[in-house]
């Protein structure tokens, strides 16, 4: 479906893609990790034909820099940086309902399920909103229309835990679709992905197939005893959509499963607090009944 072929990409005297060889089939979805500077988001920038490059990309066998428009219309995009766009958010959604052949209602209940309520923005230049709302938006718009592939460079940056666990919930609805989420928490996508590859100073240095044996879709339901209610844990519990029905000693919630190692690290700093913890998966009940 994706193919490059000996692609090298210099700024300046820099290079920033070597020689990069790399071939992505219908059905891969794919963890593009490494540090900043390796390259990712150059690669990425090439297969949607914005940089001129030495050696070849190819999207369904043309290149994206003669053929962008269809090119485009098969890939879903959500960038790293969002664009510093003045159109108000209403006329953007239009804009984009029309050129993605989709319709304002799906980007817009997309949005809602990210928790953002685009009626309530609409009015608003994009580049007035904050660091999650442009995201979120971002972020529906891309899922909010039919395209084969999906790519998506650090998809959760600016987005709290709640929306995090939104997104990998529609990403997990799209299973069928090719997938490159760029992102430097290979354990955050860990559960959406079957191949990983690990780029550095613009050249492959790992490509690994990952066993499709676990569900992408792991949700777990969490309960949290406390020794006494805790206000610092209340502010930061309530980030997770975490509710307590006695006054905040019992904290009950669902975290999605590749949030999981991010929930602990943020539980690990009230230890002290915490009398009893207890997590199990959702889809695991759900196969036992």
């Amino acid at each position: 479906m994706i193919e490059l072929k000996n692609v090298s990409k210099t700024f300046r005297r820099t290079r920033v893609l070597d020689g990069l060889s790399l071939r992505i089939d219908a059905g891969d979805r794919i963890a593009l990790i490494g540090s900043n500077g390796a390259g990712k988001t150059t690669m990425i920038r090439c297969i949607l034909g914005e940089y001129v490059y030495d050696g070849e990309v190819l999207v369904d066998g043309v290149s994206p820099r003669s053929a962008r428009t269809s090119v485009l219309q098969k890939i879903a995009f959500v960038p790293q940086m969002p664009p510093p766009l003045r159109m108000p958010v209403g006329e953007l959604v239009n804009f984009a309902s029309r050129l993605c052949h989709t319709t304002e209602e799906r980007i817009g209940s997309i949005a809602e399920r990210m928790g953002l309520d685009i009626g309530e923005v609409r009015k608003r230049p994009f580049m007035k909103l904050s660091g999650g709302q442009k995201q979120k938006l971002l972020i529906a718009i891309a899922m909010g229309r039919d395209a084969d592939v999906l790519i998506m460079d650090e998809p959760t940056a600016n987005l709290d835990p709640a929306a995090r666990q939104i997104l990998f919930d529609l990403l997990a609805e799209r299973l069928d679709k090719s997938m490159i989420i760029s992102s430097h928490r290979l354990e955050e996508v860990a559960m959406l992905v079957n191949r990983v590859i690990e780029m550095d100073r613009g050249k492959v240095v790992l490509d690994d197939r990952v066993e499709d044996a676990i569900d992408p879709g792991l949700r777990q339901e969490v309960r949290i005893v406390l020794r006494k209610p805790e206000e610092a844990f209340a502010r930061a519990i309530g980030e997770w959509g975490f509710e307590s029905a006695d006054g905040g000693i019992t904290w009950t919630g669902i975290v999605a499963g590749p949030d999981r190692l991010r929930f602990l690290g943020m539980l690990a700093r009230y230890v002290g607090v915490i009398a009893d913890l207890n997590m199990h998966d959702l889809s695991r009940e759900k196969a036992d009944a």
